[in-house]
């Protein structure tokens, strides 16, 4: 065979390789958003949490380090857990920091429960799980991450002074030089912010100078997540929106005459979905 046709031959094969290791990445992200293992429940909110496309767009990639803070009732952890057994990296949850002596009682039990409902390895792999909050130890050890994700949370930081400063601080410490911090937020946008996002509400403005002020750059913003539907102006502020569907004041029972349909018709709230990166 010719030097030059061989040397073709190779340059082309080469080519070829980053493109099988997207579609390979893609294939396990599709395969984990529709394993039979998510519940019914979470399943139900793709359709305007949007998975698959928010974290393309976030750039989770096989075999990397991901650490999820305030994960909730899980929503994301069924998703990233076994994607990260499926492609040889890790997934670590910030729960409920146990070395807080304030640390209530149910803070403690949901933390435990928790910990159990995503246990086993045979689906989920060894999931990790580090302490989170205000006054919490560092997420891991410096630069040990390739992404941090934080959903629908900042809003609940933001009411607590300082609190906010030191967490984003503390995203930015774990993260690897080029890492990515994913963040889905409630979007104030073009509404006025109220009380440091008192009702789940906050302005992009807000989110990114907390993240540009702990070191990050604003990589890009995504519509994947808007609803143009969200008036923002609820009784109960985004609570009172699908899925919490808030219908009295908190600590009240739930009000059975408070007339649901036309927040159940908004569905699920606007949101900002943000990727920012720590300078390599």
């Amino acid at each position: 065979m010719p030097a030059r046709r061989h040397l073709l031959i190779l340059a082309a094969a080469a080519a070829l390789v980053p493109t099988t290791g997207a579609l390979a990445a893609d294939a396990a992200l599709k395969a984990a958003v529709a394993s039979p293992d998510r519940t019914p429940a979470s399943v139900a909110r793709d359709g305007a949490r949007h998975p698959y496309e928010s974290l393309a767009f976030w750039g989770l990639k096989p075999g990397q380090t991901v650490i999820e803070v305030s994960p909730g009732g899980g929503y994301w952890t069924e998703i990233l857990a076994p994607y990260a057994k499926a492609t040889k990296g890790t997934y670590v949850a910030g729960v409920a920091d146990l070395a807080n002596p304030k640390l209530s009682e149910g803070a403690r039990k949901g933390r435990a429960a928790f910990e159990a409902r995503f246990a086993d390895e045979a689906k989920y792999g060894k999931v990790k799980f580090v302490d989170f909050g205000p006054v919490a130890a560092p997420l891991g050890a410096p630069g040990s991450a390739d992404l941090v994700l934080t959903a629908r949370n900042v809003h609940n930081w933001t009411v607590q002074p300082g609190t906010a400063d030191k967490l984003f601080a503390d995203f930015f410490a774990v993260l690897k030089p080029g890492g990515v911090l994913a963040v889905e937020e409630h979007r104030a946008d073009p509404a006025d912010e109220k009380s440091a996002g008192a009702n789940g509400y906050l302005s992009t403005a807000t989110v990114v100078a907390l993240a540009e002020k702990a070191g990050f750059k604003l990589d890009a913003k995504s519509e994947v997540n808007a609803n143009p539907k969200d008036t923002k102006d609820h009784p109960f502020g985004v609570w009172t929106l699908p899925p919490v569907r808030q219908s009295a004041p908190s600590g009240q029972p739930a009000d059975p005459n408070f007339d649901r349909a036309k927040y159940d018709a908004i569905g699920e709230s606007d949101r900002m979905t943000l990727r920012f990166k720590k300078p390599a």
